[in-house]
């Protein structure tokens, strides 16, 4: 009896444990207010750029690259505008800051079925350009966005961030993600010399924390934080380096 027993209990826990992960699963799958994956918008970019991709790592590799390329990283967008971290605006405007490409990355991997949720850190940027440095008072840059994917079993990490083009005019090897191993940011430049490196975590999140966000980045670079925004070129400034 007691070992039936036990077989029993150990068969409810396994079930129980069981369901709990595939509720978190599916909670990863949902669309969010700002990570929304049910716009139509979406739906169909997450078509056309996956295409014929025969499984979910294929799936979670275009993807990436849709985001990474096709939308411009643009530091110098209004911080203070709430439709900056919405997917469906960032993929509309086709430039972004990290937490914006990072959120649209998150909702085209949902809408093909991958589990996603928005990563947020801290990393030390040597290699930035001068106005931007000067813009934003460090070289820390806070709340840096990036991206919890599972396309198999694991979760695995990547960073959309950084478009081709602009790589190339920072000296910078474009990240590549497999997408089936971690891409993080690159931790040199095209020389050797330290180009990004993650000093803190602070956790992965279902949709992004606007309303935090906002206000962090206001406190932390005022001067980066105008409302509409600043006028600026990345990639200009990159190429004068």
């Amino acid at each position: 009896m007691n070992r039936a027993a036990n077989l029993k209990s150990s068969t409810v826990v396994e079930t129980r444990t069981q369901d709990q992960t595939d509720s978190r699963l599916r909670l990863y799958l949902s669309p969010a207010e700002f990570i929304d994956s049910d716009h139509e918008r979406i739906q169909a970019k997450a078509r056309q750029a996956s295409g014929p991709a025969a499984d979910r790592v294929e799936q979670a590799r275009v993807l990436y690259r849709a985001v990474r390329d096709e939308i411009r990283y643009d530091p110098y967008i209004d911080y203070t505008d709430p439709e900056t971290y919405r997917a469906s605006s960032v993929l509309a405007k086709g430039h972004g800051y990290c937490v914006g490409k990072a959120s649209l990355y998150v909702a085209l991997c949902r809408t093909v079925g991958i589990p996603a949720r928005l990563g947020l850190a801290d990393v030390k940027n040597h290699l930035a350009t001068p106005r931007l440095l000067e813009m934003v008072g460090t070289e820390v840059f806070a709340y840096h966005g990036y991206v919890e994917i599972m396309p198999g079993r694991e979760w695995i990490k990547a960073t959309p961030t950084f478009n081709v083009s602009l790589c190339q005019k920072l000296g910078v090897p474009p990240l590549e993600f497999t997408g089936e191993s971690d891409a993080l940011l690159q931790p040199f430049d095209g020389r050797g010399r330290e180009f990004m490196s993650y000093i803190a975590q602070h956790g992965t999140f279902f949709d992004v924390p606007v309303k935090f966000l906002i206000g962090e980045m206001v406190r932390l670079y005022p001067a980066l934080c105008q409302p509409g925004g600043l006028r600026g070129d990345m990639e200009q400034e990159g190429a004068k380096r």
